[in-house]
Parts: C-alpha cells; structure tokens; sequence
C-alpha cells in the first residue's frame, strides 16, 4: 500500500476508518470519507471549542477494494493549532503600518481591495506588476516574500493554478500573519442547490464550460484549509458572487451580463439606435455584488475571521436578467427598445449564493444594485475609451 498523502504530527488517539468495495476500483471514491470527516471536526470544534483540532494523519488507498484512512485526534491549545473561528483577530485593524501584499491589485477585485485598505489608512501597501513579479515563477515568489517579509497577503490575481501553490506555500514559509484566498462561485457544482450553502462543494460535477477554472479555484481552497490542519497556518479563502464595478472587463467579445449590456446600450445611446436585442427570455435570476462590497467583506473577514471552511461573499439580493437590462438601460439612459430574442438560450434559471454565514458573522452588503451601475457608468465614461 501507498501513502496518498502523511501528516505526521500528534499521534494520539487514532481511529482506522475502512471503506470497502468489492466490485472494482474505478467505483472506489473517498469524498464521502472526506466529507464525513469534515463532519467529525466541526462537531469537535463544537464540543470542546474552535481550537480543538482534527488531522487527516495517513490516507492509504490499497488496489480494487479497501481504503483505510486513519486520522489523529488531537485537543489543544490554539496556539498549537488552528485560529479561533471569530472575534480573536482584531490587530488587523490596530496596526495600519503592516505590510500587504494584494496580489493581482490591477484587477477589478484587487483594485478595489487597494482602495478600501489605502481609506482605512493602512500606509504599507505591497504591489506588484506582472512585470515586476510574476507569481508563476517560483523562485521569483520565494525571493520576494524573503525581502518583503509582508504580514499578511490577500490573493486577488485573475490567473490560477500555480499561483496558488507558489502565494500560499511561500506565505506560510515566511511567516505571513494570515492570507485570505479569494475563489468564485463557479467551484459549486452545475446543479447544486439554491441559495448555495458553502457544503455544496464537491457535492456533484461542475459545469463542464468552466470546468478547469473551478477545479484550479478548489485547489487553492483545499489548500489554505492543508495549510492550516498540517501546520496551524492562518489561511482562510472567501467565495464571491457576481462582481461588476470600475475597472470591469467591458470587452466586446468577453465581458461578463452586466458590463455587456452598459456597453451595447452606451453604443446604442451614442448611436442612436432604436432597440438593442438581448438573448433570451430574461428570465433568469442571478445575484449581484458591487467589488467595493466585496473589499468591504475581504477586510472584515481578515480582522474577524479565522475558520477553517470557505465563506460565501453575496448580496443576498436577486434580480431577473431582465430587471437588470431595464435597470442598466434607466442608467444609461438609453431611450429606445429592449427586445429579447426568445429564439436563443437563457442559460441556468438561478444561481443564488447564501451568504448568511458571513452574515452571521456581523457582514452585510450595503450597495444597491442601482448605485452600483450608477457608480460603474461613471467609471465606464471616465476611463474606457468609447
């Protein structure tokens, strides 16, 4: 038998858990091992306290029909383990001076994150171009972490795959205080239920059009939570929704819905045209969020949140794609017709996170959907050249 993986820390108690099948090997799948342990560590962090502990020790896989994964149960103090889930975390705020690197701080996401962490007067900012430091080059990251030593890191850079492992490995090596990973709502499942708990992870396959994407965005999510059972590391991910606001991708050819339709119906305006056609019915329900909320929720969840699961970012608020055309044509004020072309497909019916985990925690959105296309037309006529 091979080790898949080992964690060799805290050897006592054990418990051998054995999943047998005795048909053939393909049908052999450890996600309901690995979903009921999961089960067993927030019960223990329930009973005797977040700073309890659970470590995955072996996972053994034996060929065609058995599977053994013993785990290592061990109850101490916090600082041998992993941070309280919330309200222990509070010098974020108290020191303005630490440094931070934001990762991907061009985007619409880190350029947003930039700007609420420059209003809350932290002064010692850590940015870096693709030029200046390209985060798929390990030695690079290494050199960089080792000369900065910043003291904590948000992850917000649009490519995937090694990035994560280079950001995350060389953060926990260096002694980053604690790094906030920054996914998409594209890691649930095609069909998963609606508002989408963060359990539905890996609960059914994913939509096969962004396939390779979700799967690199899981394996970051995976892990910061290795990081911290494995070594106490402090790294938590968050889970946003739909996103639009300044610097949004306004493309023709590869922008996201709304962007979309603020730039036909700017063209159209600008033309004079009489209608613009969009696809569908309009139907569809989504949900939106406004990237200077989400900013708002990645500095909350890195003064007071320290758990091991993911944690969905919303709005809590859906609208009919075509209550957000009427909404972004009042905006751009756009005089002609919308026309909906029931001929093409309308795409998924709904697609709602639930974010009361985070509201829980004491978070909400706080920006309208109409003052964020407000704000975004802005930006758009201010600096996308027509």
């Amino acid at each position: 038998m091979t080790p898949n993986t080992l964690y060799c820390r805290w050897p006592f108690p054990y418990l051998f858990l054995c999943h047998s099948n005795s048909t053939n090997e393909a049908s052999l799948n450890p996600y309901p091992l690995t979903k009921f342990l999961t089960w067993v560590q927030i019960t223990i962090q329930t009973l005797f306290g977040s700073s309890s502990h659970l470590l995955f020790s072996t996972y053994y896989q034996f060929p065609k029909h058995i599977s053994i994964c013993s785990l290592s149960l061990g109850i101490f103090g916090s600082s041998l383990s992993q941070s309280p889930a919330m309200g222990e975390t509070d010098s974020f705020f108290s020191n303005k001076s630490a440094k931070i690197f934001v990762a991907g701080h061009r985007g619409l996401v880190g350029s947003a994150i930039v700007r609420k962490l420059q209003s809350l007067g932290f002064t010692n900012l850590l940015l870096r171009t693709h030029a200046d430091l390209d985060l798929t080059r390990q030695s690079d990251v290494e050199s960089f972490f080792a000369d900065e030593k910043p003291h904590y890191v948000v992850l917000a850079a649009a490519k995937v795959g090694g990035i994560h492992t280079n950001v995350i490995d060389s953060s926990y090596r260096h002694g980053v205080n604690k790094i906030l990973f920054l996914g998409s709502s594209c890691i649930y499942p095609k069909f998963a239920p609606q508002p989408i708990p963060e359990n539905a992870l890996l609960s059914g396959p994913l939509e096969p059009t962004n396939e390779w994407y979700a799967v690199a965005k899981i394996a970051g999510i995976k892990m910061c939570q290795a990081y911290r059972i494995q070594h106490g590391f402090d790294a938590i991910s968050a889970m946003p929704t739909n996103l639009y606001g300044p610097n949004d991708n306004f493309h023709p050819e590869n922008s996201h819905v709304l962007p979309a339709l603020m730039r036909r119906f700017h063209k159209a305006k600008v033309e004079g045209a009489k209608e613009v056609v969009v696809w569908g019915t309009g139907s569809p329900l989504r949900e939106f969020l406004h990237v200077d909320d989400l900013a708002d929720a990645v500095v909350f969840l890195l003064g007071n949140y320290s758990g091991l699961e993911h944690v969905n970012v919303g709005s809590g608020k859906e609208v009919t794609i075509k209550e957000l055309a009427e909404l972004v044509k009042e905006v751009v004020g756009f005089e002609g017709e919308l026309v909906w072309d029931t001929s093409k497909p309308d795409g998924t019916p709904r697609k709602l996170m639930d974010s009361s985990k985070l509201a829980s925690l004491g978070w909400k959105a706080k920006i309208s959907l109409k003052d964020g296309l407000i704000d975004t037309y802005k930006w758009y006529l201010e600096n996308v050249k027509q």
